[in-house]
């Protein structure tokens, strides 16, 4: 049975209300927005969740004046995990990122299509990953400065097919420049088979480390496990590719694998 008092019901019978106020059945309302009557009828009564685009759409054919939207504001502090939230925090303040990532594309750099494929048609965590990565468009402070090394690995991995790939790839390439390097480790035995990390490095100097695990990630201020990281960082980067050569192999991988 539903609890009538989530976040998720409350929610829906917003959309009722607002629905009701236009005059329009569930049916007309489907017709409207472009999304099934079944669908709108689970949103109402708490049984599925509102995705940003379907609050979006509604609240242009209601005339809430974008109150749908405002109202899943509920979920920002939902599509984190606890052990994330004090890592975003972090990232956030960042004046520099240094990333290594053997599986997957760095989440700041993802495309909402990839981003999708990875959390599973999760909308609200998509969209959560993508406001993330407004840190890197910000004028105030400036964006972080962003060092990725990746896996070349990576580039072959299908994520989605095709067209998610070579969307990926292409955003790899535009998004590199002064403040933003990406470089590759070739396939092969590496420094970098234990797992992905990020450190954060803060106003003031002091670095934080980000470790991935098979359960969950692991934030850390300890001294130790910060040295050490950054001491792997630099090996890992030391048997990547030169930026030129990266890009490089990335093109490549766009004609040759996913055009």
């Amino acid at each position: 049975m539903v609890n009538l008092y989530t976040p998720q019901a409350i929610w829906g019978r917003e959309l009722r209300h607002y629905r009701k106020a236009a005059g329009l059945t569930q049916g007309q309302l489907a017709e409207k927005v472009h999304f099934s009557e079944s669908l709108i009828s689970g949103v109402e009564t708490g049984q599925l969740p509102a995705s940003p685009e379907f609050a979006e759409t509604c609240d242009e054919v209601l005339g809430t004046g974008g109150a749908l939207q405002r109202l899943l504001d509920w979920r920002k502090g939902k599509v984190f995990p606890a052990w994330f939230g004090k890592w975003r925090d972090k990232e956030q303040a960042a004046i520099t990122l240094r990333t290594y990532q053997p599986l997957v594309f760095p989440g700041l750099l993802q495309t909402k299509a990839y981003a999708r494929v990875l959390l599973r048609g999760n909308e609200a965590a998509v969209e959560a990953r993508l406001d993330r990565q407004s840190i890197l468009v910000r004028e105030d402070p400036p964006p972080p400065i962003l060092r990725c090394v990746i896996d070349e690995a990576v580039l072959y991995r299908p994520m989605g097919g095709a067209e998610v790939m070579c969307e990926q790839l292409n955003r790899l390439l535009a998004a590199i420049g002064p403040r933003l390097s990406v470089q590759l480790v070739p396939h092969g035995m590496n420094s970098g088979l234990m797992g992905g990390f990020v450190i954060a490095t803060l106003d003031g100097g002091k670095d934080l480390l980000y470790a991935e695990t098979a359960v969950r990630g692991i934030t850390s201020s300890d001294e130790e496990d910060v040295a050490m990281a950054v001491e792997r960082f630099e090996a890992i980067r030391s048997e990547a590719l030169p930026i030129n050569m990266s890009i490089d192999l990335i093109q490549k991988a766009v004609e040759e694998k996913w055009t």
